[in-house]
């Protein structure tokens, strides 16, 4: 019966979730919200179909090492040094008071101290997947306010793994004093060697043998080892280390993804990562009760005002005080007045530790719903907001303090879309189109999925990104969003139609010329938004009929007019 129970769990939440999530994702909200309300439909506190909690947590204890291992992958130092004047020590301090407020609102409620704190930290992270949509669906990633926002949450993100592996420590034996200090001292020894362990032993052999298992060209192996490397890393740290596994898989996805392969990685082995992520909301989902939130409507009300206008008043006071313009103080204020999956994680190591109560985790994934559900609507009011103030100019002078912007952050290229070009594959074909592009003053990216190849193109100043250009993903690496041209020249692709229906999505106007091995590819590629399209098949049937014609005397009109009536036969309209 346990494996029945294992199957229907994985069914009914997963089918709970595709629908939900559908639902919500058409109705314009984040995903996310459809997950943890499909939690709700098969949890046990709503009628119906009732999914086995304990075997929905232990699948979500996967989806948190992932979840993880997805963090430690993109985690860009880079993006984090060049906002740090802010990011730092915005993300310090309202993280302290949002803990405060939390701690200091439960304990008004009879609360100890140390079930606040714990409340009060679950309160103080944003969710990481809601702040990037919401930043890339008003096409501000990759602007001013994009680039503060993230380093914040990176921050952020840093101090939630470190309350990850404190808190069991600090709250999980009763020590004394002395005792708790000696704890965290050993605790911290043991996350140095970790890290140790992992920099240099895991830079070295980690690449290495992503190097052989890349070099058999089997996606299905990528896939195993990159999933096999997360996992043994984080049971390896709780194991080993005694230390957290979360630890250890967000160190493992930094070793990664300083690797020549993060982005493959992230394309290939993340999407496993999903499908548990997705069973790691429905888990949080199903302890949600919806009559209990009516036993404690205030508490409920109270921590809504903590995320919702506790934590994105700080935000703004401290980029108001470091004189950023005031939509940039507004936007970043309100991308991060939500909560989510590190919430999530901080609630379920409070019921580990017996500090927090089922009525806390109810609280809290109710709170997340809503802001997650709000925050999109409340972003897009920012700059409404921005305009009102203009016509307000005593109130607009007290508001925006705004100086010089910070001038470590730029755009990403100067070069105008039209005079770039993303080159799939550098084959024999790739390097030649490569050269004369270069030769033409156009900014080229190449991607190929030789790894040797990629590091060679570096070597000589020509970027290029080893990934498979057939996930969104690397096209979105790649720059396609702001590059007029995608060229495909490897024949070998598995699906140029899905690299081209991609690169449409995130660039309709963007021009596609493609290769094909054979004439009856032609009309996909072409239905898929290919502009042009070669064949392998028919160039070598002009070039036959060109010599045969040559040999038997023809005149060159002759050549020309029969080169033409054969290639209006070889390549369909």
């Amino acid at each position: 019966m346990h494996s029945l129970d294992l199957i229907l769990t994985l069914t009914g939440g997963l089918a709970a979730a595709l629908v939900f999530g559908y639902l919500t994702q058409r109705a314009g909200l984040s995903p996310i919200v459809g997950y943890l309300l499909a939690g709700v439909a098969v949890g046990p506190n709503t009628p119906g179909f009732v999914a086995d909690t304990h075997l929905a947590e232990q699948l979500a204890e996967v989806g948190v090492i992932l979840l993880m291992f997805g963090v430690g992958l993109q985690f860009h130092v880079e993006e984090l040094l060049a906002v740090r004047r802010v990011a730092i020590p915005g993300a310090v301090v309202q993280s302290a008071i949002a803990t405060l407020l939390g701690a200091a609102l439960v304990h008004s409620f009879g609360w100890s101290w140390a079930s606040g704190i714990v409340f009060g930290i679950a309160l103080s992270v944003a969710s990481t997947v809601v702040l990037i949509r919401v930043l890339a669906d008003n096409n501000e990633l990759h602007t001013q306010t994009g680039h503060i926002a993230v380093g914040w949450l990176v921050v952020e993100d840093l101090f939630t793994v470190l309350a990850l592996v404190v808190l069991p420590i600090a709250f999980g034996g009763g020590e004394s004093s002395a005792g708790l200090g000696y704890a965290l001292l050993l605790t911290g020894l043991k996350v140095a060697a970790l890290v140790a362990f992992t920099a240099i032993v895991g830079t070295r052999l980690i690449p290495r043998l992503l190097d052989h298992i890349a070099g058999t060209h089997s996606r299905e192996l990528f896939t195993l080892a990159v999933l096999v490397i997360a996992l043994g890393i984080a049971v390896g740290s709780a194991v080993v280390f005694q230390v957290s596994m979360a630890l250890g898989a967000f160190l493992a996805g930094l070793v990664v993804g300083r690797s020549d392969y993060s982005l493959r990685a992230a394309s290939e082995a993340l999407p496993l990562r999903d499908a548990f992520a997705v069973l790691f909301f429905v888990s949080v989902g199903m302890l949600l009760s919806p009559a209990a939130l009516l036993d404690n409507p205030a508490l409920t009300l109270g921590t809504l005002g903590v995320v919702m206008i506790g934590k994105p008043l700080a935000a703004f006071f401290i980029t108001w005080l470091m004189r950023y313009p005031l939509a940039t103080g507004l936007s970043v204020a309100v991308a991060l007045a939500q909560i989510g999956e590190f919430s999530f994680m901080l609630s379920r190591v409070g019921r580990d530790l017996g500090l927090l109560t089922a009525e806390a985790s109810n609280v809290i994934v109710a709170v997340a719903i809503f802001t997650i559900v709000f925050n999109p609507i409340l972003y897009r009011a920012t700059k409404p907001l921005d305009r009102w103030t203009l016509s307000r100019p005593v109130l607009r002078r007290i508001l925006d303090r705004s100086g010089p912007r910070d001038a470590t952050v730029r755009p990403v290229s100067r070069v105008d879309p039209a005079h770039r070009a993303i080159v799939v594959g550098y084959g024999p074909t790739g390097r030649t189109v490569t050269r004369l592009l270069r030769e033409n003053g156009f900014e080229v990216t190449v991607v190929d999925l030789n790894v040797n190849t990629v590091r060679e193109l570096r070597e000589q100043g020509v970027s290029a990104l080893y990934g498979d250009a057939t996930h969104r993903d690397t096209l979105d690496q790649a720059g396609a969003a702001n590059t007029d041209n995608l060229i495909l020249t490897s024949a070998g692709m598995a699906d140029g139609r899905e690299a081209i229906r991609n690169a449409k999505e995130l660039n309709p106007g963007i021009h596609v010329l493609a290769r094909a091995i054979y004439l009856r590819d032609l009309p996909s590629l072409q239905g898929a938004g290919a502009e042009g399209v070669v064949s392998a098949e028919g160039e070598v049937g002009l070039a036959l009929t060109e010599l045969i014609l040559q040999r038997l005397g023809a005149t060159p009109d002759q050549i020309d007019r029969e080169r033409e009536r054969v290639r209006s036969e070889l390549r369909p309209a």
